[in-house]
């Protein structure tokens, strides 16, 4: 038996899951945790294959990880360095995105969303502004965090046009930022100040 999400992200001290309505299917967006371990590895595996553009990893790096790396990663500990957030539909995980909270004494007010990522059949449904959503709303209440920054690459339209409609900001462009087989792809990288009215 199931046990109730909101009631266990109240006993842990954390934001429960939040419910919306995508434009057709009812949606779920909550912090992973490691019994989400198989599921997080599979999807993202999925997106490494078909936007290999899109991340600085390959399919060859992360499928040779243990899923303890892919737990560590989801970890429920309230000091983890970073945490994923994921979006159900259907009760099928259909795209996440994370937060890494920078450690350094200097550089503590930063955060990094990363691993963005939607399934294909999934997108349309209001899955990715759902999770940035999220993530700058766990931003928002960390205590430490003032800034969250991201890179996309410049080429993908659509993702630098949500995160504008989120409130970021581009601040610099880095070509040459990752090389895939004989390309180049440039980065944009990408800001938001915590506090920013969208």
């Amino acid at each position: 038996m199931r046990s109730d999400p909101s009631a266990e992200a109240k006993r842990k001290g954390v934001a429960p899951p939040v419910e919306r309505q995508g434009h057709m299917k009812h949606q779920i967006v909550r912090r992973l945790t490691p019994a989400d371990a198989a599921d997080y590895r599979a999807l993202m595996l999925e997106a490494y294959a078909i936007v290999p553009d899109a991340f600085t990893s390959s399919v060859a790096e992360r499928e040779a990880l243990p899923l303890q790396w892919w737990e560590s990663r989801i970890s429920e500990a309230a000091d983890a360095p970073e945490l994923v957030c994921g979006a159900f539909l259907a009760d099928e995980l259909a795209g996440v995105a994370g937060l890494r909270f920078e450690q350094r004494e200097r550089t503590k007010h930063k955060s990094t969303l990363f691993g963005m990522f939607v399934r294909p059949r999934c997108r349309g449904e209001g899955v990715a502004r759902a999770l940035v959503a999220e993530i700058l709303g766990l931003a928002e209440r960390s205590p430490a965090t003032e800034v969250v920054q991201l890179t996309v690459t410049e080429s993908n339209v659509p993702a630098v046009r949500l995160y504008e409609s989120c409130g970021f900001e581009t601040f610099g462009t880095e070509p040459f930022a990752v090389k895939l087989g004989d390309r180049f792809i440039t980065k944009l990288h990408m800001w938001y100040r915590i506090g920013t009215t969208t």
